[in-house]
């Protein structure tokens, strides 16, 4: 491993996480000759395989997903020192790598945006996916901090609530129950119902609390996003139980209102969290702290939607 370099490493990473040397060429800018070039040249200084290929479809031996271990580790501590060295220059530089799912991308760029303001030598890498893909992300320790509703239970992580995550029941403006108050649960077992995906923290939720008063839902539709779900409940679709945050950007033009339903809304959290004991850089703290103060300002415009609705 002494003739391995700090390239190879990157190139091996690169096609590790894409299974193909062709992706890892195109992102890192490189011919896909030169990519199998640098893995053999690694592959040969570690005096193992470190891919398998099935197919058109690289997998990684024992020996690379170890290897892949040992990368990410040197590539944090690489950026950790780099980050140290900038702070101690007065500077705020370096990446900050997110993971959040996603309704959480209806607020999180708003905070972001102030943020990169503030620090614009700070670069962002935001990944927003579903409740199960973060959590693999989590696990493989892919990113610096994670945003999601549904701490993981089974895991060691730090964990801190930092905004109110609250579900509504949400139908269109000129829905039949719309105006009325303290709508009975059991009156939504009438209408058609629109959910999330499997895998969806919102789903985990609405399936729990109807479970729970043995109501049944005449699912009608199952969508994969949240903005598809907007869009099917403004067409009449049916109704639906998303957060309240899916409204903050739309205002009083709105074509959704929320309905006064009993029980609702279900009390949830935003939270952000890291693996137990993992040591975060100098931006991922700097955006930690800042990410505490700035959920009191989202909560406080959020709380709002619903008092005009």
């Amino acid at each position: 491993m002494k003739q391995a370099t700090l390239h190879q490493l990157k190139v091996f990473e690169a096609a590790a996480r894409h299974g193909s040397f062709t992706r890892a060429a195109e992102e890192l800018f490189l011919t896909q000759p030169t990519v199998s070039m640098q893995v053999k040249q690694l592959t040969k200084a570690v005096g193992l395989p470190l891919f398998e290929q099935v197919g058109k479809r690289l997998y990684l031996t024992d020996a690379g997903r170890e290897l892949l271990l040992t990368c990410r580790e040197i590539f944090e501590r690489i950026a950790q020192f780099e980050m140290t060295v900038a702070d101690m220059k007065g500077l705020k530089q370096g990446q900050l790598r997110l993971g959040v799912v996603t309704t959480a991308k209806y607020f999180v760029p708003r905070i972001l945006g102030p943020f990169c303001r503030r620090y614009p030598g700070i670069d962002v890498s935001l990944q927003v996916t579903n409740h199960e893909q973060l959590i693999d992300r989590l696990a493989d320790n892919r990113d610096d901090l994670y945003i999601l509703s549904q701490p993981p239970t089974n895991s060691d992580i730090f964990c801190h609530p930092f905004l109110e995550n609250p579900l509504e029941v949400m139908a269109s403006r000129d829905h039949v129950l719309a105006g009325e108050k303290n709508i009975p649960l059991e009156r939504l077992a009438e209408e058609p119902f629109i959910i999330r995906e499997p895998g969806s923290g919102t789903r985990g939720s609405v399936q729990k609390m109807f479970e729970e008063r043995n109501i049944k839902l005449k699912v009608r539709l199952e969508l994969g996003s949240n903005e598809a779900i907007k869009q099917a409940i403004a067409g009449g679709l049916g109704i639906s139980v998303l957060s309240r945050h899916v409204l903050a950007l739309e205002g009083s033009t709105s074509q959704l209102v929320i309905l006064n339903v009993e029980g609702f809304p279900i009390r949830r959290h935003w939270y952000v969290i890291h693996p137990n004991g993992k040591q975060l850089s100098i931006v991922a703290r700097t955006f930690f702290e800042y990410l505490l103060d700035e959920g009191k300002r989202v909560a406080e415009a959020t709380a709002a939607l619903r008092v005009t609705d």
